[in-house]
């Protein structure tokens, strides 16, 4: 079934929109849940709240890519999780590694006081057309899909020393451009 007719089911509030959604990008939203949870129930439980946040926020919301729309939902319900887990100091060491790979950045105070959340996607967005097609997929894949370093070397097929050293010199970039950026 198209997108644009699993949003048209949901809009009619068919019941059966939920099951056409998670038939469609169950396999897509299961990857990015367990790339940061590493646990098959919190990553099902993730997902089956992905399916229902879907539901009460489409109408209003008509989004204009659904694969991004529930990708991002699931992402940040995974996030929360991962978190709750830390907060009961249950951490996944793979979770632990993305987190403090970005808390280098450290960028949080210049968007909460000074750059507005349009301001800072127009930005990132920027950053990653600057990058090579490699570079930002490997960005992506550590960031977004939450991909480990091994699974992002054998997809490149370069070793993992070498994605590591690729990931640390793009946040610094994107650090730079940010900062850059703000003080403008």
């Amino acid at each position: 079934m198209k997108d644009t007719e699993i949003i048209d089911l949901f809009w009619e509030r068919d019941e059966s929109a939920i099951q056409e959604l998670r038939s469609k990008y169950f396999g897509y939203c299961y990857k990015i849940a367990w790339n940061l949870l590493e646990n098959r129930e919190d990553t099902e439980e993730c997902l089956n709240d992905t399916w229902f946040a879907a539901w009460r926020q489409m109408p209003p919301h008509r989004p204009d890519v659904l694969s991004a729309f529930v990708g991002k939902i699931t992402r940040g319900f995974a996030i929360d999780s991962f978190r709750k887990r830390q907060a009961a100091k249950r951490g996944v060491p793979h979770g632990d590694d993305v987190c403090g790979e970005t808390e280098g950045l450290n960028f949080s105070y210049m968007v909460d006081e000074q750059m507005a959340e349009k301001e800072l996607v127009r930005v990132i967005e920027v950053f990653l057309l600057k990058l090579r097609e490699a570079d930002r997929d490997i960005f992506i894949r550590r960031y977004w899909y939450l991909d480990s370093i091994k699974e992002i070397a054998k997809r490149h097929g370069v070793t993992e020393g070498c994605v590591k050293t690729n990931l640390c010199r793009n946040r610094k970039k994107l650090y730079r451009m940010l900062k850059q950026e703000v003080l403008i």
